[in-house]
């Protein structure tokens, strides 16, 4: 599945991604489509409306530049809980290229989501991959990385 990445003032960019319902070959095709346009990019998260599907799914691989891939399917995501230490930091964002900016977030988060088989998984993320799973899970409500800067 080839996917083409999606950039501002694209509208998509701003709506509001509907929930994931319908498990299968369909949905793993879309992420391995998602996985290899981010590859592609050279991105570490991307979201299903950076590529122009409304739904509540996005990959992420935050460490693969420092070494072997490992690649992440999150569906229908939840932060459960955010720490209440927050730090700014640099955010790059495929959907607004070469326009890095700075965003304050939690630190750390807890995230819950479906897998490909619809089963519930639940994880804590820090330091960058924390920063990436909120950045990416922004996109599923039509929240640029922009829409923080001062």
């Amino acid at each position: 599945m080839s996917l083409t990445l999606r950039t501002v003032p694209d509208p998509v960019l701003r709506a509001v991604c509907k929930p994931v319902d319908s498990f299968g070959p369909a949905l793993r095709a879309l992420a391995d489509g998602m996985l290899a346009a981010m590859y592609d990019a050279y991105g570490r998260g991307l979201a299903a409306p950076q590529v122009g599907v409304m739904k509540r799914i996005f990959v992420m691989d935050a460490t693969w530049k420092d070494g072997a891939r490992s690649p992440q399917v999150f569906i229908n995501p939840v932060v459960t809980w955010a720490d209440p230490v927050s730090e700014a930091g640099e955010e790059g964002c495929l959907s607004i290229p070469d326009a890095p900016c700075m965003v304050t977030r939690p630190v750390a988060v807890r995230l819950a989501w479906q897998d490909l088989d619809g089963d519930t998984q639940e994880g804590a993320f820090d330091g960058f991959s924390a920063r990436c799973v909120q950045h990416e899970r922004d996109h599923l409500d039509g929240i640029l990385c922009t829409d923080y800067t001062t």
